[in-house]
């Protein structure tokens, strides 16, 4: 079950005693508790019938007193536990163990009158446990994880679609690199957007530049292209650039951003049914022709040998066969130039 499939219950009046929403990726666990938090209940039920706990600062038997209760002038009363991942589940003491089993037998048989949300975040609920299973006959349970670094921008896309909205595949792709993989960061950042550009015009990198402050002519994107190319010039300016302004273009990113795009280059080199590339590369087929421009230029040598370049350089940023006294700037410069000659 999608965060959609529960939203769309919900907005359907179908409720669930229990709702176990865990996972690395907050996005959509947040989501749904927004949702239920604004929704389920009107504001004159709210005042006597919701009530939100944070794991840091409860214990499950306070939770589950609350949650014994009946509502108030309303059909439902709503407990949402945000940060439950913080929640003391029960001690190896005789005390703790009372509370475990107190705890097991509520999920086992929860009050119906009781919508009980436990937002567990930033990592996955043992599953192992019997309070797990009890919640799986009794409640919903959703796991959200994170999106792969490779689907980030079809991410992008269709989160953009979904609001009524257009983007380019180049421009979604730009918002993956430099966004990075947190999902409310990026639809924060998609809504900022939104905001100076009407729905009849698609989102373009010009777009994205200006809006989000990437520079126009100095990111990763523009040093690969000026890689493949093995135009010297462009790639001394950018990174030069990159190390006049370190924080914004660190080390680990672009070691991080070069490492991908060669190890697509490098299973492109493999492929059998170059029809399939963008499937297989996990790209968009917009994307498909850059791969096959940079495996003409790098062949597969060469393109094995640019990758251990990479774990080279990661290895020396970080102090490893290294002098120390060196820059990451000068260090970037040094392997982009054996990159290129």
């Amino acid at each position: 079950m999608t965060a959609e499939d529960i939203i769309k219950d919900l907005k359907a009046k179908k409720f669930k005693p229990v709702y176990l929403l865990h996972g690395e990726e907050p996005y959509y666990i947040d989501q749904v508790i927004d949702y239920i938090e604004a929704n389920v209940l009107t504001d004159m039920e709210k005042g006597f019938n919701q009530t939100v706990f944070y794991g840091k600062d409860t214990d499950m038997a306070t939770i589950l007193n609350a949650a014994k209760r009946y509502p108030m002038m309303s059909e439902y009363q709503v407990i949402i536990v945000k940060e439950a991942q913080d929640l003391k589940w029960g001690k190896d003491t005789e005390a703790g163990i009372k509370e475990a089993a107190y705890v097991q037998n509520y999920f086992e048989n929860p009050l119906q009158s009781t919508i009980l949300v436990l937002g567990y975040k930033y990592a996955n609920f043992d599953k192992r446990k019997k309070l797990y299973k009890a919640i799986t006959k009794s409640g919903v349970i959703f796991q959200s994880d994170n999106v792969r670094d490779y689907k980030l921008a079809q991410w992008i896309e269709e989160l953009v679609n979904e609001k009524g909205y257009k983007v380019a595949p180049q421009a979604a792709a730009l918002m993956a690199e430099y966004l990075g993989a947190d999902l409310s960061k990026i639809a924060n950042e998609i809504e900022k957007l939104m905001l100076n550009i009407s729905k009849e015009t698609t989102i373009d990198t010009d777009h994205v530049q200006k809006n989000i402050g990437i520079s126009k002519e100095y990111n990763v994107f523009e040093l690969q292209k000026a890689i493949v190319q093995r135009n010297v010039l462009k790639c001394n300016q950018i990174v030069n650039y990159f190390a006049d302004n370190p924080k914004a273009n660190p080390m680990v990113m672009v070691l991080a951003s070069l490492n991908s795009y060669f190890s697509k280059v490098l299973k492109y080199h493999y492929l059998t049914n170059k029809q399939d590339a963008a499937r297989e590369l996990g790209v968009s087929p917009f994307f498909v022709k850059d791969y096959e421009a940079a495996a003409r230029n790098y062949d597969l040598n060469r393109t094995v040998y640019l990758i251990s370049l990479f774990r080279e350089y990661d290895l020396k940023s970080k102090g490893v066969d290294s002098t120390g006294n060196i820059s990451d700037g000068e260090l970037l410069k040094e392997l982009v130039f054996k990159m290129i000659h």
